[in-house]
């Protein structure tokens, strides 16, 4: 119990300490007119209410991810609330308020153009090509994964629920951002708030009247649980597992669609550092519940594996984290939490994917300079990329799915050396971006050697190879922000 309020006042806390103290790096503005007014077209650049904003943002970066993966990452045990919390404040909340405000500073662009300004030409086609996989990535995952759920709640053929989704996909990208996603989307994001809200609530009680045992954060308990740990190390695969509430390179695909609605550059912080601290909130809550549940991560694993743990009279195994969330929630929410959780394992993975679709089509007309107001245009982005998605949906997707992880924190990673560079363009000290970039780093390149999706070689080896190239990074960022006075 103590651990978990005092990891929740810690993201707190992080938002009015470390969040202003990174606004002022970044030279906000208020009196500065935004994209939203220099660009207004009424369909992508469009002023839109500062509350809207955030619940947006909130919902788009959120969806299942904090859920999935914190409750993912809790099978590793309370090492996973230590990556919360630290990589919330300090890298994640950092990753998007920079990606929103270096956005609209640069006129609502998204990430390519920017890292192209920052970093140089030549990493605009590498971060297309990773913000372009990572986009369809997500989208075509949010859309089988709730086809399929639908099709068993219905009865209805899971094709007719990948047409019925993929239509809903077209008109939300298509239309105006503030017609659906901006009409809609508050609403969800406040039942995904208010789902996470009495999920923490039935926690802190269960914990005060002795029902729930909330696993504290101790020397002994600090170790690695999940049951293959020889596969599932805590570095680097812990770090890969918990994105979404830690950090995210998907949400610097979000946050430059946020930025081209934003009325005032001083709500920035509430927005991009606001909704992440959010997230991880809502990450910290599913990761104790998850453990809270069946008593420790040792039953967490036991649940999700053939090994099987009986809770109130129910024998639990090879759960998945879709059916975690709807157990948690029938059990502590009653019948509410039912409908809460069907809400939460169909629609918020909707709301992502169509979020994602969106930005793939902003991503490639702003690469081909393709005009976006008239709607034949949009739909000349549009057609293609979801002929393309559709294909895939025929198709095997996990082994795409299952390098989501990676491409997801080397976009993070990029993002972050685009902002240390950013920093130094404007004679400021790096280090709020660049140390966390270089840990990042270091973890995509241990994964990809170290894990099966990769070279699978042994850990030393992922490790040196890690360290050597993050170091390398590390020092040519040095040398170059020593050129420009900055250190």
């Amino acid at each position: 119990m103590i651990t978990f309020l005092v990891a929740v006042l810690l993201l707190i806390a992080g938002y009015f300490i470390y969040g202003k103290i990174v606004e002022r790096y970044l030279d906000v503005d208020p009196s500065r007119k935004t994209p939203a007014y220099e660009k207004a077209d009424g369909v992508d650049f469009t002023p839109i209410p500062t509350w809207k904003i955030f619940m947006i943002q909130f919902l788009n970066i959120a969806g299942l991810g904090p859920i999935f993966g914190a409750i993912m990452g809790a099978q590793f045990g309370t090492a996973s609330y230590l990556w919360i919390v630290f990589g919330c404040i300090f890298m994640g909340a950092v990753h998007d308020f920079f990606a929103g405000m270096m956005s609209i500073q640069n006129g609502g662009v998204n990430m390519p153009d920017i890292a192209s300004k920052y970093l140089g030409k030549r990493m605009k086609g590498i971060m297309n090509f990773v913000v372009a996989f990572l986009l369809m990535a997500v989208g075509v995952s949010f859309v089988i994964g709730p086809s399929g759920l639908m099709a068993n709640l219905t009865g209805w053929d899971k094709e007719v629920w990948l047409y019925i989704i993929f239509g809903y996909y077209i008109l939300a990208t298509l239309l105006p951002v503030d017609k659906i996603i901006g009409s809609i989307y508050p609403f969800m994001g406040a039942i995904l708030l208010f789902m996470a809200f009495g999920i923490g609530s039935a926690m802190v009680i269960g914990g005060l009247n002795g029902s729930l045992e909330l696993v504290e954060l101790t020397p002994s308990v600090l170790k690695n649980w999940h049951f293959n740990p020889e596969s599932n190390l805590i570095f680097p695969m812990m770090f890969i597992v918990i994105s979404c509430g830690a950090i995210s390179g998907f949400h610097a695909t979000q946050s430059p669609m946020m930025a081209r609605c934003l009325k005032n550059e001083k709500h920035a912080r509430p927005v991009f550092y606001g909704a992440m601290i959010a997230e991880g909130i809502v990450a910290m809550i599913w990761a104790t519940a998850a453990m809270a549940y069946f008593g420790g991560p040792e039953g967490l694993n036991a649940a999700m594996t053939d090994t099987g743990i009986e809770v109130n009279g129910q024998l639990i195994k090879n759960a998945q984290a879709a059916d975690l969330v709807n157990l948690i929630c029938k059990s502590w929410l009653g019948k509410a939490g039912a409908v809460i959780a069907i809400l939460g394992v169909v629609i918020c993975p909707i709301t992502s994917g169509d979020t994602a679709f969106r930005s793939l089509r902003l991503s490639i007309a702003d690469l081909f300079k393709f005009d976006q107001k008239p709607i034949v245009k949009r739909l000349a982005v549009c057609l293609p990329v979801f002929v393309v998605a559709f294909f895939f949906c025929k198709v095997d997707f996990s082994t795409a799915w299952s390098y989501l992880g990676i491409a997801n924190q080397t976009l993070a990673a990029l993002v972050m050396w685009t902002g240390a560079a950013y920093l130094a363009s404007k004679s400021r000290p790096h280090w709020m971006c660049s140390i966390p970039a270089t840990f990042l780093t270091f973890i995509c390149v241990s994964f990809i050697i170290i894990s099966p999706l990769g070279f699978h070689l042994q850990p030393v080896v992922g490790y040196a190879a890690g360290a050597t190239v993050a170091l390398a990074a590390f020092v040519f960022c040095i040398v170059k922000c020593a050129r420009k006075n900055t250190l």
